[in-house]
């Protein structure tokens, strides 16, 4: 019963589905979510599931599919723009970390081309976890996340030209596939990659492209999903029947079409198999985890895992600050690209084809990759906790401007995309302005645009009195990061208590921190562009537009009022403080429909006297701006 394949179905969907959300909740991502599952389904701990042939095959397709999809984002125009981060850092990265590993395998007695086998598979670095894990905590679109993302880009490229140097690299010097032909040299091998690469590009080109024009007329949803599978499974098998790898073929492919008009219906059907496959890998990767290794070999793998974790760590950080990096964003550059990716997985399994790697040496370095993409979440706390506040305290190596004592009327801190609308309000407005902030591209890119701004920490009491806090008549509160904000708010509110505050926040959560500080003038960055939206759609679906206009104030109001009340069940236990949320967005939903009744039914009384002084009369009672 246990050997069939419907229960070893029931098995994998059932550990996905209880053990991905649960990792996901407690912040570690889909991939170790699947790698947990595995390990505990496996031979080790509950002995569910093995390494069964036929479930590995459907896993590798995974990563074929995930190959396709990968091509499919590598969009010229995409690669040309961010060229300097990409093939710069990125490929300095990749090189510098694989000649390091290499460099310490032949110190090992190591032969050459297992050591460079050892050091590019060691040189990838999880994107699933890595990006999932910067959007998550709000550090993607800082220097040190935009590195980052341009360095596991070009890893997701260099996949493909490592994949075809690994037979050059194997002791048989070839790939035996099912269909494959007999073991060819290495330099057949290679000339026949060449070979195929160009067959691709033409067929993508010539045959592909006119292909799905015409399937997509048949506005059939389904036939080109259909099409779309039947591209990969061609492609993979084309491949397998020249003995190279499929992986390659579909990634190629993906690359081709990236510029085609049906990229986004390619991604769209391809994603959810693709997900599902590639979970099916990492489970089955998880299963094959061996622990005995661990307990007979602990020291071995314990100096291999944080030998590699350091060794990508002092390769990129100083990569990252000759790229022009502050200090803050080279530490999250090389922490949290320190570990090993899932790509890893695949360049082991197909280094085994290749006879690269013997059963054991594999086994090995599956046991440190798994290990070192399971220490990500500790690597990132002790990035946040350590790290970076010791890095932004212990002073940029860059000095703190020395800020003109003009004696300006508002001082910012923070130029962003918030900052710098008000900062140029203001300017056109006649004000002068004194603004800090601590990125400095955006203070060398404004200084260009002839903007004032100064190079500073606003979390720093003497940096703000030399801006001039004592003597100022606002102070703006602009800084993207909530905690820093807060900070921040603090640090004003102590020191310069009779300072008015217009503070900025990026969520509700930030919101309450600083109502709580006594800040009456909270703005949350977003919601007058959703209001305004929110308006043209009410008018766009029949709704006169002063009508529009009156009901969305209306609603704004209201939505103040919960949110201030809100306000005093922020450090309430979660289901206290949802019981009251569902109340009272029950009450502002009922008050709203009655009003939209009333405004939309006959006469809209929007246009007489009494109502407007009835506006008027409690705008005067709340004594409060709309945040």
């Amino acid at each position: 019963m246990s050997d069939t394949v419907l229960f070893q179905a029931l098995i994998y969907l059932l550990a996905a589905v209880v053990c991905v959300p649960i990792a996901k909740r407690l912040k570690l991502g889909a991939v170790l979510g699947y790698l947990i599952a595995g390990v505990l389904l496996g031979p080790t701990v509950l002995g569910l599931i093995g390494g069964d042939a036929h479930v590995m095959h459907f896993a590798e397709f995974g990563v074929v599919m995930m190959l396709f999809l990968v091509g499919l984002e590598l969009r010229p125009a995409l690669l040309w723009s961010l060229r300097r981060p990409i093939f710069g850092l990125g490929g300095l990265q990749v090189l510098g970390t694989s000649l390091g590993i290499a460099g310490l395998s032949l110190a090992l007695g190591l032969d050459w081309r297992l050591g460079i086998a050892i050091g590019l598979t060691f040189a990838m670095s999880s994107t699933a976890i890595a990006l999932q894990t910067l959007a998550e905590k709000g550090l993607l679109k800082t220097s040190g996340g935009q590195a980052s993302f341009s360095i596991l880009l070009f890893q997701d490229v260099a996949v493909i030209p490592i994949l075809a140097a690994f037979p050059l690299l194997g002791s048989g010097a070839a790939i035996e596939g099912a269909h494959a032909a007999p073991s060819r040299p290495g330099w057949l091998q290679a000339l026949m990659i060449l070979g195929a690469v160009a067959g691709l590009v033409a067929a993508g080109r010539f045959l592909v492209r006119p292909l799905l024009r015409i399937l997509a007329e048949t506005k059939l949803r389904e036939v080109f999903t259909a099409s779309a599978l039947l591209l990969v499974v061609a492609i993979a098998w084309l491949m397998t029947l020249v003995g190279l790898s499929p992986a390659l073929g579909t990634f190629l492919a993906g690359v081709v079409l990236a510029d085609s008009e049906y990229r986004h219906e390619l991604e769209s059907d391809i994603e959810p198999f693709k997900g599902l496959l590639l979970g099916l890998f990492f489970i089955s990767v998880g299963a094959q985890i061996d622990f005995g290794l661990l307990v007979e070999r602990p020291a071995v793998i314990a100096g291999l895992l944080f030998g590699v974790i350091i060794l990508k760590a002092a390769v990129l950080w100083p990569l990252a600050r000759l790229f022009g990096l502050d200090r803050a964003g080279a530490w999250l550059a090389a922490i949290g690209l320190s570990q090993v990716g899932e790509f890893a997985f695949v360049l082991i399994s197909f280094g085994q084809q290749s006879r690269v790697f013997d059963d054991e040496v594999a086994r090995l370095l599956g046991a440190v990759v798994a290990l070192s993409m399971l220490a990500t979440p500790a690597l990132f706390l002790l990035l946040e906790r350590v790290i970076l506040p010791w890095a932004t305290r212990s002073g940029p190596e860059r000095p703190h401007d020395t800020v003109s004592h003009d004696e300006a009327q508002v001082v910012m801190a923070g130029f962003g995309r918030v900052g710098q609308v008000v900062g140029r309000i203001l300017r056109m407005s006649g004000f002068q302005v004194t603004v800090l902030d601590l990125d400095p591209m955006i203070v060398d890119l404004l200084r260009r645009l002839d903007q004032k701004v100064y190079y500073g920490d606003a979390s720093r009491l003497d940096l703000l009195l030399a801006a001039g806090c004592a003597r100022a008549k606002l102070f703006i509160l602009a800084i993207d990061d909530p905690a820093k904000a807060v900070e921040v708010a603090e640090l004003v509110r102590r020191h310069f208590p009779n300072l008015p505050i217009l503070a900025r926040a990026r969520n509700r959560e930030t919101y309450y921190e600083l109502r709580k500080l006594g800040i009456t003038h909270v703005f949350r960055e977003t919601l007058g562009s959703s209001v305004e939206l929110g308006e043209t759609a009410l008018h766009q679906l029949g709704i006169r537009a002063h009508t529009a206009h009156r009901l969305v104030r209306r609603w704004r109001e209201q939505d103040v009022r919960n949110l201030e009340a809100m306000t005093a069940f922020a450090d309430a236990e979660d289901h206290v403080w949802m019981a009251e949320a569902k109340k009272a967005l029950a009450n502002m939903e009922q008050a709203m429909r009655e009003e939209v009744a009333g405004r939309t039914a006959g006469r809209d009384p929007g246009w007489d006297n009494e109502a407007l002084r009835a506006d008027v009369q409690r705008q005067a009672e709340s004594g409060q701006k709309d945040p």
